[in-house]
C-alpha cells in the first residue's frame, strides 16, 4: 500500500471513531435520516471486484516493476522444486517430441533415398540413360 492509501484509511478510521462516539447524543430524527442516507448510499455502491487466482508460469521470473504481475505484500512466493518441475515438464516433453520428430523425418528421407538408389543400381538401364534429356521426355510421355 502507498502512503496516500495508508493516510486515507487512517482518516476513515478517525471519522468512524468520532461518529461512533457521538451517536448517542443525536436526536432520533437525525438517526433515522442517517439510516435512510446509508441505505441509499449502499444501493448506489459499485460492486467490489472479485479477485480470482492467477496462474503464473514458472518462467515468468521478471523483477518487480519490469512489466510482470504485481508482487503481493508479503513478497514473491517460493515454489517447491516439485511444483517447478510440474510446471516445466510440458515444455520439456515438447522439446523431446520435436527432436524425435526431426530424427524420424531424417530417417524416413534417408530410407527413401536409399530405395531410389537401390532401384537405379539394380535396373537394367545404364546410369547414363537417366542423364539423357530425351530419355526423360520419353518416360514422361510413356506414362
Amino acid at each position: 500500500m502507498s502512503s496516500l492509501e495508508n493516510r486515507e484509511l487512517e482518516f476513515a478510521r478517525q471519522v468512524r471513531r468520532a461518529l461512533d462516539e457521538n451517536t448517542a447524543d443525536l436526536p432520533p430524527a437525525t438517526v433515522d435520516r442517517l439510516a435512510v442516507a446509508r441505505r441509499a448510499a449502499l444501493a448506489r455502491k459499485k460492486p467490489e471486484a472479485v479477485s480470482a487466482p492467477v496462474f503464473v508460469p514458472a518462467f515468468a521470473g521478471m523483477p518487480a516493476g519490469m512489466g510482470g504481475l504485481p508482487q503481493t505484500e508479503a513478497g514473491p512466493r517460493r515454489r517447491s522444486p516439485l511444483r517447478r518441475f510440474a510446471l516445466a515438464w510440458p515444455l520439456a516433453a515438447l522439446v523431446v517430441s520435436l527432436i524425435g520428430i526431426a530424427y524420424w523425418e531424417d530417417h524416413q528421407r534417408t530410407a527413401e533415398l536409399a530405395d531410389i538408389d537401390a532401384a537405379m543400381l539394380s535396373d537394367d538401364l545404364p546410369l547414363n540413360a537417366y542423364l539423357d534429356h530425351g530419355f526423360n521426355a520419353y518416360l514422361s510421355r510413356a506414362h
